[in-house]
């Protein structure tokens, strides 16, 4: 008996193993457009299960890419005696409409139709099946009349999909905004849809469309989703003014959480909208009684004046900073502000000393672990800042240990490297880069690999590394903020070491801080050295990309800006750049859509 149960298995199991293999052979077949050889290899799987609707269908469009009519028809008449299934009923009014027999073709479609009279939760198989052979008018009306034969029913999000196919925008918005006010949780999906056909542009047909059918069902039904999908399409628009508007509107409504308030802030501070960031920080603070939360915003708001002065403002700055630990104290609950007022000290006020012992003490606190390793990170980027490179390495090499395998540790790790780079220890900061390239922040593998590339592709020209030497000191003077230092010593590179791989290292770095210094001119002219002679260097898409950026965002020469970004698309696929460039070029060049 177990002899020939297992025996049974086996069969069953080939004859399984056989039909997978034919099923696989036919639909390669029919995918190769060899029809006659897909007939075969369904005409074998439908006897061996003449009750496989796979099957069925696989076989009426085999016999319809064959134009044998006759056959199709056929087949879909005796399984239109066995089922119900207005599917089939389709399929026969579209076995008529090959032959252009469109009236007979209309009537079976009509017929298929009215099957929703008796069962209206038929739609999305007869909708669907509209849909397969793009009667796109015919599945609107299947999902429409399903919706009014039983109002339980929603297909908004069917119909949407068909008008989307249809390139009918405003009906697809309509739709997917009517899915969201039943579905209130469909919203994010709704924006995930909504992004493929709008764009930065707010003058953007589709972009007008959507802002008035939001506008008209806030002043019909106010209803918090509206508020939000309106912010998001003025953030999409960069206009984060408006989208603030939404969010304080939202917020008022049902005063829950500022954390989207702070959101906002951020990516309006990310895109250097820093009038807008200190607003919305602002209102923060006007609206909360959490301190963690008001010295956040104070950090940030610090920040972005620190970002913005002068120097007759950086005592004024100071004031702040110290008001605020007289108000919230030195502890672990102030301890971000802590490391900003380090940061602050060395990096604006260049009281380095100062710094290093006032976050030193920030170390004996009651901290963890992580926090511990940030303070760290700071003390030893200002270790590093007065030149005391074993001092900061000691610190980041601490980071390493204690924080394992986090993205703070790789951080630490790339700053090893790139301190042993400013001492002009070139070997050992490249084994190190080397160990980065595979860092699961992308970031920190980029920067890694830039410097890597930077050492490697200089020190085996000069033994000495001399130009490699100078240029490391420039860099790191252009961190300790001695910037004018650092393009007169990018001079020197460029003067005595002409024609060497250095120089457009050289050129691009010194752009870099001739745009720091608002010397635009000059750095159009580095960008356009590098253009013209290195056109094959690794620096060549960053200079394109650059240019193309400053030509768009400060010189307002947008026709400028469009040629570069094009260069990109045509002659850098491959760089990392090529996503933004595209979006960017789309957007100056005036396309509907993303």
């Amino acid at each position: 008996m177990k002899q020939l149960i297992c025996l049974l298995f086996l069969l069953f199991g080939f004859f399984s193993f056989s039909q997978s293999d034919e099923e696989k052979l036919a639909a390669d077949y029919y995918k190769r457009g060899e029809f006659e050889k897909a007939l075969i290899s369904y005409q074998k799987l439908y006897e061996e299960q003449p009750n496989n609707y796979n099957y069925i269908f696989h076989l009426i469009k085999t016999y319809q890419e064959l134009e044998q009519f006759d056959a199709s028809e056929s087949l879909i008449k005796s399984k239109m005696a066995l089922y119900q299934n207005p599917a089939l009923t389709i399929e026969l009014g579209y076995n008529y409409q090959l032959q252009g027999a469109m009236d007979k073709a209309n009537d079976y479609y009509e017929e298929a139709i009215s099957k929703l009279e008796e069962r209206a939760d038929y739609a999305p198989l007869i909708g669907r099946q509209f849909e397969q052979h793009s009667l796109l008018d015919y599945a609107i009306k299947t999902y429409e009349k399903g919706m009014a034969l039983d109002p339980k029913l929603n297909y908004n999000r069917e119909l949407a999909n068909v008008y989307g196919e249809q390139g009918n925008i405003e009906m697809l918005f309509t739709n997917y905004l009517a899915y969201v006010e039943v579905r209130p949780e469909f919203l994010n999906s709704a924006k995930r849809e909504f992004s493929d056909f709008i764009s930065e542009n707010k003058d953007n047909e589709n972009n007008i469309l959507l802002r008035r059918l939001l506008l008209k069902k806030i002043q019909i039904q106010p209803d918090t989703y509206w508020y939000e999908m309106l912010s998001w399409l003025f953030i999409q628009e960069k206009a984060y003014d408006k989208a603030f508007t939404q969010e304080r509107a939202l917020f008022m409504r049902q005063r829950e959480s500022l954390n989207r308030i702070i959101e906002l802030a951020l990516t309006a501070l990310s895109e250097k909208e820093s009038d807008v960031a200190t607003e919305i920080f602002n209102y923060v603070l006007e609206n909360t009684q959490n301190i963690s939360t008001i010295l956040t915003a104070n950090q940030y708001l610090l920040d972005i004046e620190t970002t913005n002065a002068t120097a007759k403002d950086l005592p004024k700055i100071e004031e702040k900073y110290k008001q605020l630990f007289s108000t919230y104290g030195i502890s672990e609950q102030t301890l971000g502000l802590q490391i900003g007022y380090g940061n602050f000290l060395a990096f604006h006020l260049n009281r380095s000393g100062e710094a290093s012992d006032f976050l030193k003490e920030s170390l004996k606190l009651n901290i963890s672990a992580f926090q511990q390793a940030t303070v760290k990170m700071k003390l030893a980027d200002i270790l590093v800042f007065q030149e005391k490179f074993n001092e900061g390495l000691i610190y980041y090499t601490q980071i390493q240990s204690n924080v394992k395998n986090s993205v703070l540790a790789q951080e630490a790790r790339f700053k090893v490297a790139k301190t042993s780079y400013y001492k002009g220890d070139f070997e050992w900061a490249e084994s190190q880069l080397k160990i980065l390239k595979a860092s699961t922040s992308q970031l920190i593998a980029n920067d890694a690999l830039d410097l890597k590339l930077l050492i490697s592709d200089n020190k085996y020209e000069d033994s000495l590394h001399v130009a490699l030497k100078l240029y490391a000191k420039a860099d790191l003077m252009a961190f300790q903020n001695k910037t004018d230092e650092a393009i007169s010593l990018l001079n020197k590179v460029l003067t005595e070491h002409k024609g060497e791989s250095i120089e457009d290292q050289a050129l691009f770095k010194q752009a870099e801080l001739f745009v720091q210094k608002k010397q635009y001119e000059k750095a159009v002219s580095n960008y356009e050295s590098i253009i013209a002679h290195y056109s094959d260097g690794i620096l060549a898409d960053d200079a394109y990309y650059h240019l193309a950026e400053l030509y768009n965002n400060i010189l307002s020469e947008p026709e400028k800006a469009k040629a570069l970004y094009e260069k990109i698309l045509f002659n850098h696929q491959d760089s990392i750049y090529f996503v933004e460039a595209r979006k960017k070029f789309r957007m100056l060049r005036g396309d509907a859509i993303n």
